[in-house]
């Protein structure tokens, strides 16, 4: 079996799932009206037949904008997997039928699904679960299944709970009475190498209470065979040992030994380069940090991927305030494997985003065992569930071929770019006496960041590689060849916001510079970590509180820097005003109209009071439309408008910047809480489940805008206690 992922946050059991293989037929048996939206052809050829799809581009599960994984969903004084021998035999006792909590079903004679158990054949799979299902009072229906191309064998499949999803639109207008809740409990199996049938995802938790009665005169139930009605037992023989069921971590750190299997006391026949490397105490160094942090944060999420011997191999873990802040600042997110490349003592890889200060953030943190495509696959789809399936713009990573595969199997729709500052380091270290040339330095770096059109940049490539002799240079062609990922003058449609200052190199993205070294220890790490965040976050208050009272001093009378002193933060304003203190030195010429786009010709001197270094700018300038672009694509890499474009607005008698060029992830006014969003405000009265995900989602708000002030504060507070008043008011009335 490959490795699998455990699980554990403050919401529901979850497990990442494979996407179904790209010859394989999708064929739909029941669902709804939206399966549309949620699968898409990739040219793939996959033929669909009916309307219920599971299964979106990168191959997860996406219900809403929650991750349905629960803390205690599984045992929680089990840790990384549960063995059971070849002649086991289940009963109600048995350890196998873990006690579940949190409304998360439990079957007396079946066990629960997990993830990795196998089965002889589909319909022992699906006999089972509807054995389960008819065991606790619910019925199962097949929500999908897929086959082979050009063939009617079966492939895989989904089995969900018959409450899942709602009517269509069709079906609300009929007489009869409405059973679907929206439940999300399922399963996805699928057939594996071994000819057997797995468990590749489950979820347990039921948004309705159980009816037996009901249940019981459902299709799945009432069909149910002789050969259905026997007790179906996934089966296991010499090449499948076990039944992993891939525990969470906030687990007895004795349990049956695991924790010495991850420190390294390990059998010789493992593979340790699939393992992530330990040091004695580590795991409990792992544990220890992810149970106290779950405590202060209900919403703190972390997955574990198990490889098959049980050990552990990548995790990563998320909190509530960076998933929150991802919907706000995900548009660029940056993938840090800093410590992971040049092999740190700690393999950590970071997912780093810039918020409305231009300060980096954290979103997300994994430690992998390699960098490997198969440990990025898991990391990437793992923190994608986190954010609700919903990829960044642009992701900017290091040069690596395996992470490049990775973020084109999870991310297929994202601007990948390179770092530019990697790339020129890296290319300096490896040019030999070269890099000591100032001379081979201006030209490189006069070729990278000053040409503004494509041919200027590859003649003065070529030009260069002629130069210095560099044409037997295999590794810079290879670089070449990746030429429109890293060089600016191929970027200019993707947005970085401002994460790349492409005009030094600079590079923002660094969360734990300064903070992590080459030696720095686990426990050194995350005895840093919490005051790291900490420290990140209070940063982002104070600066948000000074932007917010402050005025920034103006240098000119452009109308533009009043404009935006009112509306940007303070550091995303200097930053801007920059711009506007260059605007008149600047001399502007129409070159060329074609109906209401005009462009116009812009020349900057290099050099101040130097007449003979010029430099052209073309902007074009769209009346009807108010669009306004210049070659340099300062808007789109860093968020605001250039002085090229300024000169031309107020050439032409523009007295504001167009609103579309005013972005709300820079301003100062737009009100950002920090909760993730758990789903919609439509909700079942008679469900005491979404009661609860309906307040705890309204308090946090109340709870977040209670902390701008301490009159906030207070008013909070006081609406807190006269909320609690007459909520016992009405709990008095009743007894």
């Amino acid at each position: 079996m490959t490795g699998n992922p455990a699980f554990s946050t403050g919401d529901h059991h979850h497990a990442l799932s494979p996407s179904p293989p790209p010859n394989l037929l999708i064929t739909m048996e029941e669902g709804s009206q939206n399966s549309e939206q949620l699968f898409e052809d990739d040219g793939n050829e996959l033929e669909m037949e009916g309307n219920d799809i599971d299964i979106d581009s990168n191959g997860l599960d996406i219900e809403g904008n929650c991750l349905d994984i629960e803390s205690n969903g599984l045992q929680d004084d089990c840790d990384g997997m549960l063995d059971i021998d070849d002649n086991h035999e289940s009963n109600g006792d048995d350890a196998t039928a873990v006690s579940i909590e949190n409304g998360i079903s439990q079957g007396k004679n079946y066990p629960p699904p997990v993830v990795g158990m196998e089965f002889e054949s589909y319909d022992d799979a699906y006999n089972y679960y509807n054995c389960y299902a008819k065991e606790l009072g619910f019925a199962i229906r097949v929500k999908s299944s897929w086959t082979k191309r050009n063939s009617k064998e079966k492939r895989g499949a989904v089995l969900c709970c018959n409450c899942e999803g709602f009517k269509t639109i069709k079906e609300a207008n009929s007489r009869r009475k409405e059973t679907r809740t929206g439940c999300l409990a399922m399963i996805r199996l699928r057939l594996v190498e071994s000819n057997r049938w797995r468990v590749d995802e489950v979820k347990l938790e039921h948004n309705h209470l159980f009816d037996h009665e009901r249940a019981q005169n459902c299709k799945s139930h009432k069909k149910m065979d002789a050969v259905a009605k026997r007790k179906v037992e996934p089966t296991v023989d010499v090449e499948v040992r076990t039944i992993k069921l891939y525990r969470t971590s906030t687990a007895d750190p004795v349990g049956y030994g695991n924790l010495n299997i991850l420190e390294g006391e390990i059998s010789e026949t493992i593979d340790r380069s699939k393992r992530l490397k330990l040091n004695k105490g580590d795991s409990q160094i792992i544990y220890d940090f992810f149970s106290r942090i779950q405590l202060t944060s209900p919403n703190f999420v972390y997955l574990i991927d198990l490889n098959d011997e049980g050990c552990l191999r990548n995790v990563f873990w998320i909190d509530s305030r960076s998933r929150a802040a991802y919907g706000y600042f995900g548009d660029v997110v940056a993938v840090d494997t800093t410590c992971l490349s040049n092999k740190y003592e700690i393999p950590l890889v970071a997912f780093v985003g810039v918020n409305h200060h231009g300060q980096s953030i954290l979103l997300g943190c994994g430690l992998l065992a390699d960098d490997t495509f198969e440990s990025y696959v898991w990391l990437f789809r793992a923190w994608l569930t986190c954010m609700s399936g919903r990829s960044p713009q642009t992701i900017i990573t290091d040069h690596c071929r395996a992470m490049q595969s990775a973020i084109s199997e999870v991310f297929p729709r994202a601007h990948h770019r390179l770092h530019l500052s990697h790339v020129m380091q890296s290319l300096f270290e490896n040019l030999g006496e070269l890099q000591e040339s100032d001379v081979f330095q201006m030209i490189l770096n006069r070729t990278v960041y000053e040409t503004v059109k494509v041919d200027e940049f590859e003649m003065g490539w070529d030009d260069m590689i002629r130069r210095f002799g560099l044409a037997d240079q295999a590794w810079l062609c290879t670089l070449y060849e990746e030429r429109e990922r890293w060089a600016p003058v191929y970027q200019k449609d993707t947005f970085f916001a401002g994460m790349c200052t492409f005009e030094n190199g600079e590079f923002r993205s660094s969360f734990f510079d300064g903070f992590v070294h080459k030696q720095t220890s686990l426990k050194e790490f995350f005895g840093k970590y919490e005051l790291l965040v900490q420290e990140e976050r209070k940063t982002e208050a104070i600066n948000d509180l000074e932007s917010r009272d402050s005025s920034p001093l103006l240098k000119t009378r452009c109308f533009y820097e009043l404009q935006l002193s009112k509306l940007y933060t303070n550091e995303i304003f200097r930053r801007f005003q920059d711009e506007v203190v260059m605007m008149p030195c600047f001399s502007i010429t129409q070159v060329h109209a074609n109906g209401s786009v005009i462009t116009y010709m812009i020349k900057e001197h290099e050099v101040e009071g130097d007449r003979s270094n010029i430099k052209n700018f073309e902007v074009m300038h769209d009346k009807a439309g108010t669009e306004i672009r210049c070659i340099c694509s300062c808007f789109n890499f860093n968020g605001y408008l250039c002085r090229h474009c300024l000169c031309v607005l107020h050439y032409n008698g523009v007295e504001e910047i167009p609103f579309q060029y005013i972005l709300s992830r820079w301003r100062k006014d737009f009100k950002r809480l920090y909760i993730p969003e758990l789903g919609s405000n439509n909700i079942d009265i008679s469900n005491p489940v979404q009661w609860f995900d309906h307040l705890h989602r309204r308090a946090m708000q109340v709870v977040e805008e209670g902390m701008i002030s301490q009159d906030h504060y207070t008013v909070a507070w006081q609406a807190f206690k006269e909320s609690l008043n007459k909520v016992r008011l009405v709990a008095d009335k009743h007894v």
